[in-house]
């Protein structure tokens, strides 16, 4: 078949532009993150990559169903005509309680009137009038939110319902960067305050894409969301000069940065890279939680002196994967939501060993109709907002 010069020119044009095009749609948009190149001006050439920032607008409503019962919960449930049944029942974990003559009986996920209903109707078999039976719910353990980090009163925080997160906020004090700017005398220094850039929410091992700067500096209510059981809240103190090797290496820890540390050295603090680690895409991540910027180097082109060393910064997390990765932005989120997780696991374990970060109350949520009656001054403050 003949073609006419026009079309053959417009072909020949078409294929002389054709690498240029693929090339330009294969690029990433914005300046490239150079690591090799330590110094102030470093921070100007950092790519920034856009994770999965959006707000589920679930998260933003107040949810729907009551309080229901879990194990560690305890209640204090008596007949109302014999004064002399008073018992102190807590939710075992196998969520049963036992109250007089009755069997174990599974409350574990009813609310408090489907409880009352339930021991009523297994009570009947023993008295000839139908029992009445009064149950106060005494404590709650089985939901629970963590606030830990740079806070007035960080801690484990039970709860009746789900706060919204600037509530939880308030019940711990507030971070320490709004106390230092509300009262001189209350620990400013830049060692307490805490690193809003860095402070993260985790649920279920995942990080939220919670803007801390935004719901705390700029007043933004469109972070505020709602909490649920479990939620890990976490404020990093500003001061914090480490550096994260997480990901295929033989001791996943948190390194001490000092001046000048290179990739491969703090690879090598962290016992170095599993044998079988991925290592020509090597990550560091730098900057914000909600914003980070990630490089990808090739260790082994660095170990045999083709590439020149990355130097760190502090806060950076450098990341040794197992295998390669194919989208940025997918490596990206499994990068950070591997960092959240390991920061949530050591900073509750830490929280649940030591004296200041034991259970520090329980929160009940504004028009939660939930009443929580301490049975004694020991067990803690319940906070009513």
């Amino acid at each position: 078949m003949k073609t006419c010069p026009r079309n053959r020119c417009l072909l020949a044009l078409f294929l002389g532009l054709l690498p240029a095009l693929l090339l330009t749609g294969c690029q990433h948009p914005g300046p490239r993150f150079n690591p090799f190149q330590p110094g102030p001006g470093v921070s100007s050439e950092l790519e920034m990559t856009t994770l999965t920032n959006g707000i589920n607008p679930a998260w933003l409503q107040p949810p729907a169903g009551q309080f229901t019962l879990g194990p560690g919960d305890r209640l204090e449930v008596e007949l109302v005509d014999d004064t002399n049944t008073l018992t102190t029942c807590i939710v075992g974990p196998d969520g049963k309680i036992y109250f007089g003559l009755l069997p174990g009986m599974d409350v574990w996920g009813l609310t408090l009137p489907q409880t009352k209903a339930m021991l009523e109707q297994g009570l009947n078999e023993y008295y000839r009038e139908q029992p009445r039976v009064s149950i106060i719910l005494r404590g709650v353990e089985s939901r629970r939110i963590w606030l830990l980090g740079r806070l007035q009163t960080p801690g484990v925080y039970y709860m009746t319902n789900s706060p919204t997160l600037l509530e939880a906020i308030a019940t711990a004090g507030g971070s320490l960067s709004l106390a230092g700017q509300r009262d001189l005398s209350i620990n400013n220094s830049i060692d307490e305050q805490a690193d809003l850039s860095r402070a993260f929410v985790v649920r279920r091992g995942r990080r939220l894409p919670i803007d801390f700067q935004r719901l705390i500096e700029a007043g933004d209510l469109s972070q505020n969301i709602y909490l649920e059981p479990d939620d890990f809240v976490y404020f990093p103190p500003l001061s914090a000069h480490e550096v994260y090797v997480i990901g295929a290496v033989g001791l996943p820890r948190v390194v001490a940065y000092q001046p000048g540390m290179t990739m491969a050295s703090a690879i090598a603090n962290a016992g170095g890279p599993a044998p079988e680690a991925f290592l020509s895409h090597v990550a560091i991540v730098r900057g914000s939680v909600s914003q980070p910027r990630i490089a990808i180097v090739d260790y082994k082109a660095v170990m045999t002196g083709n590439r020149p060393d990355p130097v760190l910064q502090p806060h950076d997390i450098v990341y040794v994967p197992l295998e390669p990765y194919r989208y940025l932005v997918r490596y990206g989120e499994l990068i950070m939501n591997t960092f959240v997780s390991s920061v949530a696991i050591n900073e509750g374990i830490r929280a649940v060993s030591s004296g200041p970060a034991q259970p520090a109350g329980v929160f009940i949520p504004v028009g939660s109709r939930i009443t929580v009656t301490p049975s004694s001054p020991a067990q803690g403050p319940v906070i009513i907002p």
